[in-house]
């Protein structure tokens, strides 16, 4: 009887097998490319430094790419897709358009991988090195950024729409949208202190400075609405940190205690709320929010990843193939 059941047996174990190892295969791993294209993350890095360099407000830039990348779809580059005649992308979503920026830079990249090793890294990959360069470009942390992504073949305003937080977002719409993303409230204010470099655009802090609200500094206002008029010049720029607006460090969350968070969506997780108490400790601990950082922006990275043989490797991060 043994004999007569042990070939099924075997049969169903070895299928069982395999099935147990799928997952194990679709993993992100820091060695992805170790074999497939070794010089993939120096390449990538050079880049990187070279347009940080010529620009600094690059290196936000390229984060922020990153963060409205991960939020829509997942980790799949789908926002860098152009709009065609049957798909409605993302670049032009509320919260993308005349905002999210760096995607010459991703090209570059890309151009430059593709010509030692075509048809191998993903442009979704490429964004997420890119975000963790740029930060160590302008004396920010790094971290192990996990590899494998594959690019969506599609992309949607609607869910850019749906899912991109806004400057006007209340405390408890920023908690439920990051955790609907896997991400805790100590993740979502981790990540928000990359805000301690950038800059933001007229339109989306006018209303915050002339409210005349009690939870901004009446000083910090009025040196504000020195390039940003009540009407008009909405696409004016101001650093999102005054103070040092092009390095890396926890001075915004020293800003949201004085009352001097640029955006609303700022001070607000430092409002008499439930965040209150980690912006106090990251206003006091550097290495903390650094090493938070990095850790949110690993977990980030792992949102809704296509791997294996989903979507596909484009060549060229615009288009599809």
């Amino acid at each position: 009887m043994g004999s007569r059941f042990s070939f099924p047996f075997m049969v169903l174990t070895i299928v069982l097998m395999i099935f147990s190892c799928l997952p194990c295969q679709a993993q992100l791993s820091s060695s992805f490319y170790d074999n497939t294209c070794p010089n993939a993350l120096s390449s990538i890095r050079t880049t990187i430094r070279s347009a940080v360099s010529r620009e600094r407000r690059m290196a936000a830039s390229l984060v922020r790419l990153h963060f409205h990348d991960c939020f829509v779809q997942g980790c799949d580059g789908s926002i860098l897709l152009d709009d065609t005649p049957t798909m409605t992308g993302e670049k032009l979503a509320r919260n993308n358009n005349q905002s999210v920026r760096g995607f010459e830079v991703v090209d570059d990249a890309k151009a430059e991988v593709e010509s030692i090793c075509p048809g191998v890294v993903s442009c979704a990959d490429i964004v997420a090195v890119a975000a963790r360069d740029a930060s160590v470009a302008v004396g920010g942390p790094s971290w192990t950024v996990k590899l494998g992504r594959r690019d969506s073949t599609s992309a949607s305003r609607n869910l850019a729409n749906a899912n991109l937080p806004s400057f006007t977002d209340s405390l408890e719409s920023l908690i439920s949208l990051f955790d609907s993303k896997g991400l805790s409230a100590r993740d979502m204010v981790a990540l928000s202190g990359s805000h301690t470099i950038g800059q933001a655009r007229c339109l989306t802090f006018r209303g915050r400075i002339y409210d005349n609200a009690s939870d901004i500094d009446a000083g910090f206002a009025t040196t504000r609405r020195r390039q940003c008029p009540a009407t008009g010049g909405d696409g004016n720029l101001a650093p999102l940190d005054l103070v040092t607006p092009n390095s890396f460090d926890n001075n915004y969350f020293k800003n949201l205690i004085q009352k001097k968070g640029l955006l609303q969506s700022d001070q607000v997780l430092f409002s008499g709320g439930s965040t209150d108490s980690i912006v106090n400790e990251y206003s006091r601990s550097p290495s903390t929010f650094s090493s938070d950082f990095a850790s949110a922006m690993v977990k980030m990275g792992d949102i809704d990843p296509l791997t294996g043989s989903q979507g596909e490797i484009r060549r060229r991060c615009n288009v599809v193939n």
